[in-house]
C-alpha cells in the first residue's frame, strides 16, 4: 500500500493489484462485520439450553456429525468470512479454557454486536462503545463474584459435583442418562485428581467407545482398555497378578542399517541362517521369561515364528499397541517402557491384578481390559451406544462434564444456571450505568440488554413466550432480591434454580463474559476491510 498525491495535493492510496481487490471502509465495514458475527450467533442460538436443537453437519467426505456442542458445530462448519472465523476462535478458546459454555459465549457475543449496531446507527463512535462494554463487563464479573456460592465437597460427599455435571449434561443428547454419566465423570476425575494441589490431569482419563449395547452399559474402568486382542488365539484370555513387560522393540532379528546382500549358495548356509534367526527369537523370549514377565505388550508387530514361540513358552503377548496407550499402561501399572531386550529387568515390569480379554456381541470384536493396577491413577470411561454418531456425541458430552468437574476442583465457586446469573448481572450493570456520565452510559445500558439474550434464548428454545417469561423472572428477582431465579426450561413449576439444582461454575461464566467482550471490542475497532475480490 503506498500514498500518492493528485494535482490538488489531496492524498490517495495506491493498492497493489487494486482492480482485483474490494474495499469496505468506515461504517459500512463495521456493519458488514457485525452482520457476519450475528449470522454465526443466530445459528447457535437455537441449540442453547436443555431444550436446544441439535445440528447435523456433513463433511466433504460424507461423514455426518450430529451435535449440540457449540465448539464442535463451529469447528465443522466451513466458514469463509474472517469475522465469522473470529467467532469460531472465540468458541474454541472457551472450549480449551473451560470446556463448557461454548454455545452461550457465541450467543452473547452476537447479542453484544446487535446492540452495538443500534448504537452505531445513533452516531456513537465505535471506540466509545468498546470502552463502555469494557466497563460493563468489569461490573458484571465483579457482581458474579458477589452472587457466587462456595461449594463444599470432599471425597465422601461428591453430590455437589454430580449435580453440576448433570446441569452440563442436561443440554446434550444423553440427558436421559445424565445422572449415571455425571457419576462416572465425577468418579473418573476424583480418581486422577490431586486434591492437595487442586489439579486434575485429564490426559489420564481415556475415553473409549464401541458401537453396540445401549448407553446404560457405559462403565468406568479403574485401569486401561486397549482395542487389541492377544496375538495368538490359543493364548490364555485371563491373566491374574500379571507382570507386564512393555516393549518398544520388535520381536524380529536385527536388521543392519547399511545396505547389505547375503549370498546363500548351499543348503548348509541356509540352515545356519535359519538356526541363527531362531536363536535370536529364542533369546528374546527367554529374556522376557527370565525377568518374570507373564504378559508382553509390544508397540510393534512380530513374525509368525515369534508368535508361535511365545505361544509354546506360555508367554501371552499383545502387538501393535499405540504409543499413547503404552504410556497410559505404563502409568497405570507402574512399569517402565523398555526400548531394548538387553535392558529388561524385573524392576521395570508393570503390575496389574487382572488382565482379561472381553468379546462383544456376535461380532468378533475383542478388547483387552487391564484392571486392578498398582497405581490406579489412569482410568478409562468405556462408552456403548447404538451407533457411531451417538458414541461420538457422548464422548463430547463426557468431555464437557469432565471439564466442569475439573473446574470445580480448581475453584469451587458456583453460580446458578437457567439464565439467573445473566439476569442478575444485567440488573447490576443497569444500576451501575448511572454512575457514568457521557456517551459510555449508552454502551453500558446496551451491555445490560445484551446479557438478557441468553435467558431469552433459553425461554424461546423451551417453547415459552420469551419476552413475557423474561420480564416475569426479572420482576421476581428484583421483588424478592433473589439472584437464583431463572428460566424454568424443564417445566418443573418453580423458577428457583436452587430447588431445581441447576448450577454452573463461576469461572466458566466469568470467562464467557470476558471473552465475548474482548472479541466484540476487536470487531468494533475494524474500520477498513480489504479483501481479494472473487473471480
Amino acid at each position: 500500500m503506498a500514498l500518492a498525491f493528485d494535482e490538488f495535493g489531496r492524498p490517495f492510496i495506491i493498492l497493489r493489484e487494486q482492480e482485483s481487490k474490494t474495499r469496505l471502509r468506515g461504517i459500512d465495514a463495521q456493519k458488514a462485520n457485525i452482520s457476519a458475527g450475528k449470522a454465526v450467533a443466530r445459528i447457535l442460538r437455537s441449540s442453547l439450553g436443555p431444550k436446544g436443537m441439535d445440528k447435523m453437519l456433513q463433511s466433504p467426505d460424507g461423514d455426518i456429525t450430529i451435535t449440540n456442542d457449540g465448539a464442535t458445530i463451529l469447528e465443522q462448519m466451513d466458514v469463509d468470512n474472517q469475522i465469522a472465523k473470529l467467532m469460531v476462535e472465540l468458541s474454541r478458546s472457551q472450549d480449551y479454557e473451560i470446556g463448557d459454555g461454548t454455545t452461550g459465549v457465541v450467543v452473547m457475543a452476537g447479542s453484544l454486536l446487535e446492540q452495538a449496531e443500534n448504537l452505531l446507527d445513533r452516531g456513537i463512535h465505535p471506540i466509545r462503545i468498546a470502552e463502555g462494554y469494557e466497563v460493563a463487563s468489569r461490573i458484571a464479573v465483579e457482581h458474579l463474584e458477589k452472587i457466587a456460592h462456595k461449594f463444599e465437597f470432599d471425597e465422601t460427599n461428591v453430590e455437589p459435583l454430580i449435580q453440576t455435571c448433570m446441569t452440563t449434561l442436561s443440554s446434550k443428547i444423553v440427558n436421559r442418562c445424565k445422572r449415571m454419566l455425571a457419576e462416572i465423570a465425577v468418579k473418573a476425575v476424583l480418581a486422577v485428581a490431586d486434591l492437595e494441589r487442586k489439579d486434575v490431569n485429564l490426559d489420564l482419563i481415556k475415553v473409549e467407545g464401541k458401537v453396540g449395547g445401549k448407553l446404560e452399559d457405559t462403565e468406568l474402568i479403574y485401569g486401561i482398555v486397549v482395542d487389541k486382542d492377544m496375538s495368538h488365539p490359543q493364548m490364555p484370555k485371563k491373566i491374574e497378578d500379571a507382570k507386564i513387560a512393555i516393549l518398544t522393540c520388535p520381536f524380529e532379528p536385527p536388521k543392519p542399517k547399511t545396505k547389505h546382500k547375503v549370498d546363500i549358495d548351499t543348503v548348509e548356509k541356509f540352515e545356519t541362517l535359519r538356526k541363527q534367526e531362531q536363536q535370536y527369537f529364542d533369546d528374546m523370549v527367554q529374556k522376557c521369561k527370565d525377568v518374570g514377565a507373564t504378559l508382553v505388550i509390544c508397540q510393534w508387530g512380530f513374525d509368525d515364528e515369534a508368535n508361535h514361540l511365545l505361544m509354546n513358552r506360555n508367554l501371552p503377548a499383545v502387538r501393535w499397541v499405540g504409543g499413547v496407550e503404552l504410556e497410559l499402561i505404563a502409568i497405570a501399572t507402574g512399569g517402565r517402557i523398555v526400548p531394548r531386550f538387553q535392558e529388561l529387568t524385573p524392576e521395570k515390569l508393570g503390575q496389574a491384578g487382572l488382565v482379561r480379554e472381553k468379546a462383544f456381541g456376535t461380532t468378533k470384536d475383542r478388547m483387552l481390559y487391564i484392571e486392578h493396577c498398582a497405581n490406579s491413577r489412569a482410568v478409562t470411561i468405556f462408552i456403548r451406544g447404538g451407533n457411531k454418531m451417538m458414541i461420538e456425541e457422548t464422548k463430547r458430552s463426557i468431555h464437557d462434564a469432565l471439564c466442569v468437574a475439573r473446574n470445580l476442583i480448581r475453584n469451587n465457586s458456583i453460580v446458578y444456571g437457567g439464565g439467573s446469573a445473566e439476569i442478575a448481572c444485567s440488573l447490576a450493570v443497569e444500576a451501575g450505568a448511572d454512575q457514568y456520565p457521557g456517551v459510555e452510559q449508552y454502551a453500558i445500558r446496551a451491555f445490560a440488554e445484551a446479557l438478557d439474550a441468553v435467558p431469552m434464548a433459553l425461554a424461546e428454545n423451551s417453547g415459552l413466550q420469551p419476552i413475557e417469561t423474561l420480564s416475569a423472572v426479572k420482576h421476581q428477582q428484583v421483588k424478592e432480591n433473589n439472584t437464583c431465579c431463572g428460566i424454568d426450561c424443564n417445566d418443573v413449576g418453580t423458577n428457583d434454580m436452587r430447588e431445581q439444582n441447576v448450577f454452573e461454575t463461576l469461572i466458566g461464566k466469568q470467562q464467557q463474559i470476558l471473552l465475548a467482550t474482548q472479541v466484540v471490542k476487536m470487531i468494533l475497532k475494524i474500520d477498513d476491510v480489504i479483501t481479494p475480490s472473487e473471480f
